[in-house]
Parts: C-alpha cells; structure tokens; sequence
C-alpha cells in the first residue's frame, strides 16, 4: 500500500515538473521557500485565545409588561343623571309639534271612531284594527316592561332573553286579554334606535339617531362603568339602551348634547386610554348563568 501511494506522488511530481511556465526570466539556482504552514493550536489553547479576546457586555431584551388592569369601580355606585344641553333646532322643533298636538287632540274629541289600520297599543301586539269585530278579537300581549341588562333584552313577565332587538320585538306576547285602540290608554311604544359610538383620547361619545326628543321625558344617568340611556322621541316612541362600560368614566365631567336629529352622550375618560369596544364582554361564567335562567 506505501509503494501504491509513493507512486502516485512521484507520477504527480513528474506532471507538475513536465508543465511548461507561464512567465519568462531569468534562471534561479536556488530553491524557493515553502509557503509557511498555519500552526494547528491544540483544544486548550484555542480555549485561552478565546478567554483573551475582549468580551461584550450582554443584554437581554424583554418585551414590555402589559398595562395592569384598571381597577373597576363596583357598578353598584349610584347613579347621577347626566346634564341636558338642549339645541335651538330642538326647541323650535318641539314647539312647532306642541301647536300640531293640540290641533289632533282637538279633533280626536270631537270624533272617538277608530280609523281601520290603527295598531293595537298593548305591547307586543301587532295587530291593526279592521272594524267592529276587532274588538271581539282575543289580544295576546306583554303585560310586563321591557328591560335591556348588559346586552341581553327581555320582558319583565315572560323573560325569555335574547340578544337580538328585532328577535326581542318579534317575541310573542304571554298575556292575553282585550285590544287597546286609543291613545289615552295606551302608553310609550318600545322601538329600536339606530346607534353607534367614537372615540378620542381622553372622551368617548355614543350617538343615538332619534329625532325631536322630548327633554323632559328624557334622561341619561351613570356611574363610572355603568350607562343607561332612556331616550322619549317623536311623541310616543321609547328608546332604552343600558351599557356596562368597557372603561371607566369620569361623570361630573360627562353631559349630553340633545338636537332635533340626534343626541350624543359624551363621557369623559377617567384615563386616556383607547376603549377595545363601547361594550364590556360578557364573561363565559356570567353567560352560562344567564343561560341557565332562560
């Protein structure tokens, strides 16, 4: 095996000494040096080069902490009622369908007939007056009062909860008894509202989309994680929205601005923060009890 390999190497030598160069010169009788070979350091010493270089300082990096929690007030506080500020538009509405009123009311008076289309005024009852035999009819209604508690909405008699308001209207009554054709004895009609809600740094405001509300049917109250809105509009009509805040609120500071289209609800942060939602999720503990009232 040595002989195969010495043979190998002096067939290569004669190869390399047989390659004509490539650069013309004079001829050299001296051998030239053989490139200096890298010296091989044993484990160890590779381990002391290694302690000899200079060393950084090292940092670990970590994200930042998330913000804690805000404490929460108990939503049990009392709640304030939140100051009015009514619109010129809105008073020059609400006098104009104050001289209209009268004039209905007068006429009303002086015929009690029943015009055919008039709807029933009993609570959830959806049936319309189409003449005498209406009457006779067996009307099946909501005795109760309508109630909307931390984004589930039901009936005070039956209390089938749902969180859907026109599944919540569509609901049929659980009461029977006579029709109710006439406006003396009928009271506020629940409707839905169209709402929604911005923010900015430092207040968060709620726009409900009613028009010519009536001021003083009217309230807005709260605490500091608590709102509930009950809004009389156009005459006969009843809005009602209660909100478990997602923040905390500062009430002295917060007020309502009332106008002939609209009315927006401004409240003051406690802390400049950017709300996730208007709402505070309802936890999967409080939905299954609600659940298991149904």
């Amino acid at each position: 095996m040595a002989n195969l390999i010495c043979g190998l190497k002096w067939k290569m030598n004669l190869k390399i000494s047989k390659t004509v160069g490539c650069t013309k010169g004079l001829h050299n009788s001296e051998k030239p040096p053989e490139p200096v070979k890298p010296d091989v350091k044993s484990t160890t010493e590779r381990k002391e080069l290694a302690e000899l270089k200079p060393k950084f300082q090292e940092h670990i990096i970590q994200a930042p902490k998330p913000l804690e929690t805000i404490k929460r007030p108990s939503p049990d506080e009392p709640m304030t009622n939140l100051q009015l500020k009514v619109s010129a538009s809105l008073k020059q509405a609400l006098d104009k369908l104050k001289l209209s009123s009268e004039n209905e009311e007068k006429k009303e008076e002086d015929s009690d007939e029943i015009k055919i289309g008039t709807p029933c005024k009993n609570a959830g009852c959806s049936k319309t007056y189409q003449g005498p035999h209406s009457t006779e009819e067996v009307c099946q209604y909501h005795s109760g009062v309508p109630i909307f508690h931390e984004g589930m909405k039901y009936w005070s008699c039956c209390k089938r909860k749902t969180s859907d308001f026109n599944t919540f209207l569509a609901q049929e009554g659980c009461t029977t008894g006579t029709h109710v054709w006439t406006k003396k004895d009928a009271g506020k009609k629940v409707v839905p509202c169209r709402h929604d809600w911005h923010q900015t740094g430092g207040e968060v405001t709620v726009s409900i989309y009613a028009k010519n509300s009536v001021p003083d049917l009217s309230y807005v109250e709260a605490n500091s994680t608590m709102l509930n809105i009950h809004i009389v509009f156009e005459g006969e009509k009843e809005f009602h929205h209660n909100v478990k805040l997602w923040g905390v609120i500062d009430v002295k500071r917060s007020y309502v601005n009332m106008t002939a289209t609209k009315i927006e609800v401004t409240m003051r942060k406690a802390e400049p923060l950017l709300w996730a939602s208007l709402e505070l999720p309802v936890s999967n503990t409080q939905q299954t009890n609600e659940n298991s009232d149904q």
